[in-house]
C-alpha cells in the first residue's frame, strides 16, 4: 500500500508566510526603537496574541464594540510596523514619538488582553419551562367548580284572607248580588271598594271572602 498523499493548504501556507513576515517586521521595529534582546521578540508576540484574543471575542458572541476596537488597535500596530520597516522610516535614527509608542505598547496590550479575557459577556437567556399535559389537566381540574345539587324552590305560603266582620261580608255579598243583577258580571275589587268606602287592602280581603 502506498503512503497517502499529503495535501498542502495554500491558504494555510500563505497565512504562515504573512505571519512570519509581520513577526519579523515587528521585531525589527522594536529593536530599532531601543528594545533589544528578548524584548524585541516579545513585541510581535503581544501584538499577535491581542489580535487572536479580539478575534476570539468576535467569534464567541461577546461585546462587539470592544472586540472590534482592540482588533483594530492590534491590526494597526502590525500594519504600521510593516509599513515603517519598508523604507519609510530611518531605522537608524528612529523619531522620539515612535520610541514612546513602542515603549508604551506593553501597557496597551496588557490592558486590551485583560479586558477581552475578563470583560462582561452577555448571558444567554434561560429557556422557559414548557408546561406538560399533566400540568394542564391538573390545573383545569383544580379550577373547575364543583357541581351543586339542584334544589327545588320552596313554595311561598299563600296568605290567608284577613278577618272581616260577618256583617260586612253580608253587606258586601248583597252589593255584589245587586251588581250582578244589574250588569250581569261579577263585581270587581275597585267597584266594591267604592261602594263600601273601605281601603283597598280591606276590599281585597272582602273579595276573598265572597269567592
Amino acid at each position: 500500500m502506498g503512503r497517502p498523499a499529503v495535501r498542502v493548504d495554500a491558504v494555510l501556507v500563505q497565512a504562515v508566510i504573512a505571519g512570519a513576515l509581520s513577526f519579523a517586521h515587528l521585531h525589527d521595529l522594536a529593536a530599532a526603537a531601543g528594545q533589544n534582546g528578548w524584548k524585541a521578540w516579545a513585541y510581535p508576540v503581544s501584538v499577535d496574541l491581542l489580535l487572536v484574543a479580539a478575534w476570539h471575542r468576535l467569534r464567541s458572541g461577546g461585546s462587539k464594540p470592544a472586540a472590534w476596537c482592540w482588533f483594530v488597535v492590534a491590526l494597526t500596530a502590525s500594519l504600521g510596523a510593516n509599513v515603517a520597516t519598508a523604507g519609510l522610516l530611518d531605522l537608524v535614527h528612529v523619531p522620539a514619538w515612535l520610541r514612546i509608542l513602542v515603549a508604551g505598547w506593553p501597557a496597551i496590550a496588557f490592558l486590551g488582553g485583560t479586558l477581552l479575557a475578563h470583560g462582561s459577556r452577555t448571558p444567554e437567556p434561560s429557556p422557559e419551562p414548557v408546561p406538560t399535559v399533566s400540568d394542564d389537566l391538573g390545573a383545569s381540574t383544580d379550577s373547575a367548580p364543583e357541581p351543586h345539587p339542584e334544589t327545588s324552590p320552596t313554595p311561598l305560603p299563600v296568605p290567608a284572607p284577613a278577618p272581616v266582620p260577618p256583617a260586612l261580608v253580608a253587606l258586601a255579598r248583597k252589593v255584589a248580588d245587586e251588581h250582578r243583577t244589574r250588569t250581569g258580571t261579577a263585581i270587581d275589587t275597585s267597584t266594591l271598594r267604592a261602594r263600601l268606602g273601605v281601603p283597598l287592602p280591606f276590599a281585597e280581603a272582602i273579595t276573598a271572602h265572597l269567592t
